[in-house]
């Protein structure tokens, strides 16, 4: 059963830091780019960043460029997003999703989200 799983969401004070984890199964992570989008509370869903499948090709929001950081590990299934200097904005609900391709385009799977409050 294909799952993408995310991990690492919480309530962080503006400035600090987060690392997101996305851990697949049921699938060949290799083979897949892995995006994160977020929702905040009453806005569109937007993409964040994404990673193709060797980790050599990364993209990212202008809103967090300089700021995220995403990361792959395909020995552990799992891709992360690093993010620093977390601002109000930044919160939402963030989900990891899985390109139909080895590039970021098209993505077919989501996962459940996790929450991410920044407040002070």
């Amino acid at each position: 059963q294909l799952q993408l799983v995310e991990s690492g969401g919480g309530l962080v004070q503006p400035g600090g830091s987060l690392r997101l984890s996305c851990a697949a199964s049921g699938f060949t992570l290799d083979n897949y780019a892995i995006g994160w989008f977020r929702q905040a509370p009453g806005k569109e869903r937007e993409g964040v960043s994404c990673i193709s499948s060797s980790g050599y090709s990364t993209n990212y929001a202008d809103s967090v460029k300089g700021r995220f950081t995403i990361s792959r590990d395909n020995a552990k299934n799992t891709v992360y997003l690093q993010m620093n200097s977390l601002k109000p904005e930044d919160t939402a609900v963030y989900y990891c999703v899985r390109s139909k391709f080895s590039v970021c385009g098209t993505f077919d799977y989501w996962g459940q989200g996790t929450q991410v409050i920044v407040s002070s």
